[in-house]
């Protein structure tokens, strides 16, 4: 898949409802969106192979037991503690290969395994990380793919919010902290990092594509174009920062004053 190619799939997942959202082909798109050309059969074969091994744990085991076992242990995916600052950790391709990246990207492949088995498990944009939401006959509960997929208790859930900086009115709030969100927001979520991250190393280019990709899967929201005028500014790419503001405020009255000021900004350094 070539970068364009990947660009035509994105358009068209942000085209699709939220309820046929088709996540994985979309994750893959942004993968060869960053490293075009790459085999990302890996990735296919990997969510199969799972979630045919997930469809016979669940026959004696409880759905988030046997995400567990499969997802961390036969197929041994977990965090990425020794890089978690890298890029590489967020490509689902790569990390398909290694078994280990960031939970954002780790829980797109516990999605899928989870949705072709027949369970029900949503990601929950849980403060300064995703966690997996499972449906399970005694309620919902909460894993972390990244800390091999284990169980998330309702205490630990708290301390964490409390620590993230939450009001303990809302620490305590559980149907707050596990609200799930949908496919597209969890990718969404990834692709907001990859942004973070690539900001904080100066890699412009890399930020401007993981923007672009947003301002792709999510067509009604005005606030990648931003970012994109943001990372294309940083390269000094001042027509393509206009473009993108102009997008923007195209697409969002409220963001009209601030666009034309910034637009303003960058056709008096053109000149």
């Amino acid at each position: 898949m070539t970068a364009q190619e990947a660009i035509n799939t994105l358009e068209d997942a942000g085209k699709a409802d939220d309820a046929c959202f088709p996540l994985l082909e979309a994750a893959i798109a942004c993968a060869l969106h960053d490293q075009p050309r790459r085999d990302a059969s890996v990735v296919r074969r990997l969510v199969e192979d799972a979630a045919k091994r997930l469809r016979e744990r669940v026959e004696e085991e409880t759905p988030d037991d046997a995400l567990t076992e499969t997802l961390a242990g036969d197929f041994r995916l977990n965090g990425d503690l020794l890089d978690a600052a890298s890029e590489h950790a967020a490509d689902i391709i790569t990390i398909s290969e290694t078994r280990r990246g960031w939970s954002a990207a780790l829980v797109i492949l516990y999605l899928e395994a989870a949705r072709r088995a027949g369970l029900e498990a949503a990601a929950v944009d849980f403060p300064g990380h995703v966690l997996l939401r499972v449906e399970t006959p005694d309620g919902p509960v909460a894993l972390d793919p990244f800390s091999q997929g284990r169980l998330v208790l309702p205490s630990e859930l708290t301390r964490r919010a409390l620590h993230a900086g939450l009001t303990p009115h809302v620490a305590d709030r559980l149907d707050l902290l596990m609200a799930p969100i949908s496919e597209r927001q969890a990718l969404l979520r990834l692709q907001n990092l990859i942004f973070a991250y690539a900001i904080q190393r100066g890699d412009y280019a890399q930020a401007e594509r993981s923007a672009l990709r947003r301002a792709l899967l999510d067509p009604t929201d005005h606030r990648p174009w931003l970012d994109v005028a943001t990372a294309r500014e940083k390269q000094g790419a001042l027509q393509g920062a206009m473009a993108a503001l102009s997008q923007a405020r195209d697409m969002n009255a409220e963001t009209e004053l601030a666009s034309a000021f910034n637009l303003h900004k960058l056709r008096l350094r053109l000149n």
